[in-house]
């Protein structure tokens, strides 16, 4: 069963670089990344790892915990962390799961649950464990995207998502394409023109079922 969104997350105890961690008390009452990668050592996951790791400050301002996933082992995370500190030019001090069995890239449907790694495996062995995943601080999984091997992941999108997500969670709104923190959002259709313009002072009808405004400051 894929999981889906809503879903609550499995309540997995992993090994990491950083010690054993129990998902959802690492979570907390925080919003939590999970982005996933098929194997420590390889060029397009360094830069990404130090994409994440150049972003500390804004995952922080935004209560937001990051953990990566690797199919390695926590000693090779450690080495490895080292390279993405000198691609990234940032220090990685997030937790890398150690997933060397799986469990979490098949708990999170990223793998068929039958697989195993073979032997002399390579990156494409465990290719579709590419994905990012955006947790809730009530552990249910809001957002989700998988990426092919080729194609380097845009941090810079997923702390937009992350803004929409935590914006329409405290608003109860929701976001139009390419949106930013302090553009125009869109008012819920349930809500009446007259509530909606006495919760935000003006509405714009672009369609009927079209409305936008501007968030109190």
């Amino acid at each position: 069963m894929a999981l889906r969104i809503n879903d609550t997350i499995p309540n997995l105890t992993v090994p990491t670089d950083q010690g054993d961690i129990t998902l959802h008390d690492w979570i907390g009452d925080d919003w939590a990344i999970l982005f996933s990668h098929p194997k420590d050592y390889t060029p397009v996951c360094t830069t990404e790892f130090g994409a994440v790791a150049q972003l500390a400050d804004e995952w922080a301002a935004r209560g937001t915990k990051v953990i990566g996933v690797s199919v390695d082992s926590a000693e090779d995370h450690k080495g490895w962390k080292t390279d993405i500190e000198a691609a990234g030019g940032a220090k990685a001090g997030f937790p890398i799961i150690a997933d060397t069995d799986l469990t979490v890239a098949k708990a999170f449907d990223m793998l068929p649950a039958e697989y195993v790694l073979p032997d002399g495996r390579t990156p494409a062995d465990s290719a579709t464990v590419r994905s990012v995943f955006i947790i809730g601080p009530d552990k249910k999984l809001k957002l989700s995207m998988t990426y092919p091997m080729t194609v380097g992941r845009n941090f810079g999108e997923v702390l937009r998502a992350l803004d929409a997500l935590q914006t329409s969670t405290r608003e109860g709104v929701a976001t139009p394409a390419n949106w930013t923190i302090g553009q125009d959002i869109v008012v819920p259709v349930a809500v009446s023109d007259e509530d909606a313009i006495a919760k935000y002072g003006a509405i714009n009808t672009v369609l009927p079922y079209l409305r936008m405004a501007k968030l109190p400051e």
